[in-house]
Parts: structure tokens; C-alpha cells; sequence
């Protein structure tokens, strides 16, 4: 199976994001930068500004607090309606933030090329082969030493094992338009082994606005390449 096909069939969030950043009540709930994120954003800020990319950024409520806080702001997605709508926003508060169409697993940027990358809600999109390409993309540009944020889905939210398993533990639900893209589901020990090459600063299996919707929520740094 050529790369192109794989993305195809096992990447596909995006095409149920770029309609949904087209509405406004479709953006409603994406427009206010996660607590956890601000936090370490403000922490960051404190050693001077920071290079920093917001992976797959939606509309970019995460890389506008960057820009905000002094940061040198890159962002990517792969649905060029949020795109769009994070330009026009950081255009309306002076901010300088550069924007990038383009997948998850495939980043262009050079090696070492950032301080500290946020991937929040994005990278369990994916087959276990994709979530792995898109981690050893993160530790490549990363500089080493780099800080990573991110969120997985935890093996106890409760869509884990509905639907359809297209890969090892990874579920596609037809009846949920949320769902009807693959979504990647992991333990603690599982997480652990993923991330092999960053030292752990923090693991918390947190519960997001829906019952049962358990995701991890991870800091770390990277030790090695």
C-alpha cells in the first residue's frame, strides 16, 4: 500500500474538521486555549521567547496564545478552513503567526527546528503506524532538550472497542460522525512505550467535557534522537 493510500484510509479527521471550522457554531467550542496548555505556555514564557508549533492547529485558539506570549508561532493542519480562520484572527490582534497545509506524519520543518511542540487532541487520529510516524516526527524536530504537550485517548473512554477495529486498537464508529474516523486508544504502559526518547514530566488520565471521555494528557522532554 503506497503512503498516500494509508494517509487516506487511516488519517482522515480532517475532512469531518474542515466542515465543522466552516460554521461558526461548528468553532464555538475551539476559541479558548486549554487551561493545561495556558499554564505551561505562561511557565515557558518566563526563560524568554520560545520557538513553538501548534500541530494541528484547528482554528488556533493554542498557537494565538503563543503568538501572544511572545513565542515564534508556526502551525499546521491539514484542513485549510481552520487555516483560514487563524490567519484572519491573528491578522485582527497584530499577531505573527505562519501557517502550514499538511499532514501530521509528514512535518516541514527541518531537525531541531523547535523548543517546545503542542499536539492537543490530534495525533490519535490514526492507525498505531501513524501515531508513530507522527512521534518520531515530533522528537525530529524537536531540539533536544524540547518540551512536547499532548493528549491521547485512554483505553478507558468509552468509545474504545465500539464500532469497527480497523487496526490493533483502533476503532472506527460509523454511527458517530465524530467517530467515523479512526481513533487510536492506549494504555498507560502503552503511552510509555510510544514516547520512548522523552522523559516524562507529567501523566494524567483526565475526563474531558462528555461522560466517559477519558483522554491522557502528557508533559515531557526530549532525551534523546
Amino acid at each position: 500500500m503506497s503512503e498516500l493510500n494509508s494517509l487516506e484510509q487511516t488519517d482522515t479527521a480532517h475532512l469531518e474538521w474542515q466542515k465543522r471550522w466552516q460554521t461558526e457554531d461548528g468553532r464555538a467550542d475551539w476559541l479558548v486555549a486549554e487551561p493545561d496548555v495556558a499554564a505551561l505556555v505562561e511557565e515557558m514564557a518566563k526563560d524568554g521567547p520560545k520557538t513553538a508549533l501548534d500541530l494541528g492547529c484547528g482554528v488556533g485558539r493554542h498557537a494565538l496564545a503563543f503568538a501572544r506570549a511572545g513565542f515564534k508561532t508556526q502551525a499546521l493542519d491539514l484542513a485549510d478552513a481552520g487555516l483560514a480562520e487563524l490567519s484572519a484572527s491573528a491578522k485582527a490582534e497584530g499577531l505573527d503567526v505562519e501557517t502550514h497545509l499538511g499532514p501530521m506524519n509528514a512535518l516541514p520543518f527541518d531537525d531541531n527546528s523547535f523548543d517546545y511542540v503542542l499536539s492537543f487532541n490530534v495525533i490519535y487520529h490514526g492507525d498505531p503506524d501513524i501515531v508513530r510516524q507522527c512521534i518520531s516526527e515530533i522528537m525530529r524536530i524537536l531540539k533536544p532538550g524540547g518540551v512536547y504537550q499532548g493528549t491521547m485517548l485512554s483505553k478507558r473512554n468509552v468509545n474504545c472497542g465500539k464500532g469497527r477495529e480497523i487496526a490493533p486498537d483502533t476503532w472506527v464508529n460509523d454511527g458517530d460522525d465524530d467517530k467515523a474516523h479512526p481513533h487510536f486508544y492506549c494504555n498507560a504502559k502503552e503511552l510509555v512505550a510510544l514516547y520512548d526518547g522523552f522523559e516524562l514530566r507529567s501523566l494524567e488520565d483526565k475526563l474531558h467535557k462528555k461522560p466517559g471521555s477519558w483522554h491522557w494528557h502528557l508533559i515531557a522532554d526530549l532525551t534523546a534522537k
